[in-house]
């Protein structure tokens, strides 16, 4: 790029460079135009820093690339032209709030804090989100407090999260008001806040309220969205409504539209969590001859179904599609799968056999 005399690529440039290179994953091509950058003389600044540590954070290798990330951010507070603002927290928060490291989001927020960098609604908004993922709702209202204080008012992402996080911890008091505060307020609900409201009540076997969530949201003139249909068949799952989550799914698959392997995962969970193997089995079974492809985390759920439920002959059709689709079984899978069978009561025909096998005790005086 810079061979071509006529054109001098700025900090600008390469920072959406390497922030596109991030987005496809390709984490090594950003690191080498952040190398080509600085080879031909273009000092990085905020900006090209914030973008590398984004691509990092687009990796596969979480751990690694949080890690990575955190050595940015440092090398960074050394240098007096790439000091962090506050994009750079704000992204740092979110990446480890979504790894739910509520410490190292402590860290992050108490180092903007003593910094000169003033927080805004995006960063509030992280900081709750990491909390309210871990259950902490006190910390969160804390940090709702604050960000009043600061004249930050909330967006549709501060009420998605709190939403969220009542329904979690089943507050549903608490949650329905947040509810009705984004009502009076100049935001609108989303999908995903009814997604979430459908769901956590689905959770609570309350029923009623998930299906007048629903109505509500319809009477609205929402159009729902395949994560609404699948939260509201597992909400009937938790219900034990099994039939009314296979209409459902039934009125998906006479819609024509193409089903998500999300979609037929949350129908195999209905069967599976209401102890139907066989059920589950069959629209496994049906879902393949269609041509949906299975991932891995569907074989999962259905394997540790199939134990605990000692269908043997299913867990061996199913280890034979998966040696077919090629789907190779890692450390935690075999981990959770033997955790299932550790956790199921030992067959009669086990005890007589080990019993047989082993020695009479002899009585001594």
């Amino acid at each position: 790029m810079q061979k071509q005399r006529w054109y001098v690529a700025d900090n600008g440039v390469y920072s959406k460079l390497i922030s596109v290179m991030g987005k496809k994953g390709q984490t090594r091509m950003a690191m080498w135009l952040f190398s080509e950058m600085r080879n031909s003389g273009c000092r990085p600044d905020t900006s090209v820093y914030n973008a590398l540590i984004t691509a990092h954070l687009h990796s596969s290798d979480k751990a690694k690339a949080l890690a990575k990330a955190l050595g940015y951010f440092g090398k960074m507070k050394g240098m007096e032209r790439c000091k962090p603002n506050v994009v750079t927290y704000n992204i740092l928060l979110r990446a480890f709030a979504q790894a739910r490291n509520v410490e190292q989001v402590d860290a992050l927020f108490k180092d903007l804090h003593n910094s000169i960098v003033s927080p805004d609604k995006y960063t509030f908004n992280g900081v709750m989100d990491a909390y309210g993922k871990n259950g902490m709702i006190q910390e969160m209202e804390s940090v709702l407090s604050r960000m009043k204080s600061n004249q930050c008012k909330p967006d549709i992402i501060t009420f998605n999260l709190l939403i969220d996080s009542y329904g979690k911890r089943q507050e549903f008091e608490k949650m329905e008001q947040v509810f009705k505060s984004l009502l009076r307020s100049k935001e609108k609900p989303t999908l995903p806040t009814f997604n979430s409201m459908i769901i956590n009540y689905g959770k609570a076997r309350l029923k009623d309220k998930a299906e007048h969530v629903f109505k509500r949201m319809r009477d609205m003139k929402y159009t729902p969205n395949h994560i609404t249909y699948e939260s509201l068949i597992v909400m009937y799952g938790f219900c034990d409504c099994v039939s009314k989550a296979q209409d459902i799914f039934d009125e998906l698959i006479n819609s024509g539209k193409d089903i998500k392997i999300s979609t037929l995962k949350a129908m195999l969970d209905v069967y599976c969590m209401n102890g139907l193997p066989i059920e589950a089995d069959k629209l496994f079974e049906t879902a393949r001859i269609a041509g949906v492809k299975p991932d891995s985390s569907t074989y999962k759920l259905l394997y540790r179904a199939y134990t605990k439920s000692q269908k043997k002959e299913l867990v061996d059709k199913l280890l034979a599609y998966m040696d077919r689709d090629g789907i190779i079984p890692n450390k935690r899978f075999f981990l959770d799968a033997l955790g299932t069978f550790g956790s199921l009561p030992a067959s009669p025909e086990s005890n007589s056999a080990t019993s047989s096998n082993r020695p009479e005790a002899t009585v001594r005086a």
